[in-house]
C-alpha cells in the first residue's frame, strides 16, 4: 500500500479507524529485564486493557512489577488494581498464535488496548509480521497496530562483547520451520563472501552446518562470539554467557550452544581483538583507523 494511497486517518478505504477502537500494540521487551525494556514498552504494557505474554515473559515484566503478582490475578485471568483498572493478562503459546491474533482484534474492536508481547524486537523474527498477515486474512485492516521496538539478540549480543557491528552487518535465522534449508544455505554463501559481519539466529540446530558452510567463504581465523542469553543474567534459560573463538574451531564448542538463547557473531576480515585488564573484546572498524578520520 502506497503512503500517498491513505487519508489523513492512515486508512486506506478512506473511511479512517472508528473512534471508539482501541490499539494493537505490539511490544518489544529486548531481553525481558527491566534494565533493557524500554520506557515506552513498559508504560504501553502497564496502561494495556489486554496484555497477551508466554509465561517466561510474564515472569520477567512481574519481576519490576509492570504486570502485578500472579496471586493477585482471578481465574479468569483479570486483575483489578487500586485504582479500579481493570487488566486481563492471557497466556500466549506457540500453538495460539492465530487464535490469540484473531482474539486481539476483536478486543481493539471492544475499545480495548491491547499488548502483545514479543521478546526482543518484535519485527526481528518476531510476532509483527503474523499480526499483519493475519490483519490481511481476517479483513482486521480497520485495526490500528503500532510496533514498539525492543532490543534483538543482535544488539544485545554485540553489546555483551563489544563492538562487533560497527560496519555492515547482516542477520540470518537458521530456523527451517519458515524457510527451506536450500535458501538458508544460499543466504550464509552470499553473506559469508560479502564481506558482513554475520549474526546467526536460532542456533539451537543446524548452527555446525551453517558455520562450515560461511567456512567456504571466509578464512578459519575469522573471529566469532557465542553469546547465550544477552540481557537475560541468570534469568534466561540457561544462564548470560559469551565465548569468543574462530570460525574454523567453532563448531567445536556446541558444549557452549545453550539452546534458543544462543547466537553466534561471525567477524569479516576487518574485526580484532581489542584487550585490557578485565577481558578481551571484538571490534570491527567503521572504516577509519585513524583517529582523525572521526
Amino acid at each position: 500500500m502506497s503512503v500517498d494511497d491513505t487519508d489523513s486517518s492512515g486508512d486506506a478505504s478512506g473511511e479512517g479507524t472508528p473512534d471508539e477502537h482501541g490499539t494493537l500494540y505490539v511490544v518489544g521487551i529486548g531481553p525481558g529485564l527491566p534494565d533493557h525494556t524500554t520506557a515506552k514498552a513498559k508504560r504501553v504494557i502497564e496502561s494495556a486493557d489486554v496484555v497477551i505474554a508466554s509465561s517466561l515473559y510474564q515472569e520477567f515484566l512481574r519481576a519490576d512489577g509492570t504486570l502485578p503478582p500472579e496471586d493477585a490475578v482471578d481465574e479468569d485471568g483479570v486483575v483489578t488494581r487500586e485504582d479500579g483498572f481493570e487488566q486481563e493478562i492471557v497466556r500466549s503459546t506457540m500453538g495460539r498464535q492465530i487464535e490469540l491474533a484473531r482474539a486481539a482484534f476483536d478486543h481493539v474492536r471492544e475499545g480495548k488496548d491491547v499488548a502483545h508481547v514479543s521478546g526482543g524486537d518484535p519485527s526481528v523474527y518476531g510476532k509483527s509480521d503474523l499480526i499483519f498477515t493475519m490483519a490481511e486474512e481476517e479483513d482486521a485492516t480497520d485495526v490500528p497496530i503500532e510496533i514498539v521496538p525492543g532490543i534483538t539478540a543482535a544488539l544485545g549480543g554485540a553489546a555483551n562483547v563489544g563492538a562487533p557491528l560497527c560496519n555492515d552487518f547482516c542477520t540470518v535465522s537458521l530456523s527451517d520451520k519458515w524457510r527451506g534449508w536450500d535458501e538458508i544455505e544460499e543466504k550464509l554463501r552470499a553473506a559469508a563472501i560479502s564481506g558482513f559481519v554475520i549474526v546467526l539466529y536460532n542456533c539451537w540446530r543446524n548452527y555446525e552446518k551453517a558455520v562450515e558452510i560461511v567456512r567456504e567463504g571466509r578464512t578459519d581465523d575469522a573471529l566469532v562470539a557465542i553469546v547465550n542469553d544477552a540481557g537475560r543474567a541468570d534469568a534466561g534459560r540457561n544462564g548470560e554467557s559469551h565465548f569468543i573463538t574462530t570460525l574454523g574451531e567453532a563448531a567445536d564448542h556446541d558444549d557452549k550452544v545453550s539452546g534458543m538463547g544462543t547466537s553466534l557473531i561471525i567477524g569479516n576480515h576487518e574485526t580484532e581483538t581489542w584487550s585490557n585488564d578485565d577481558r578481551t573484546y571484538l571490534v570491527t572498524p567503521r572504516g577509519g583507523r585513524d583517529v582523525d578520520d572521526f
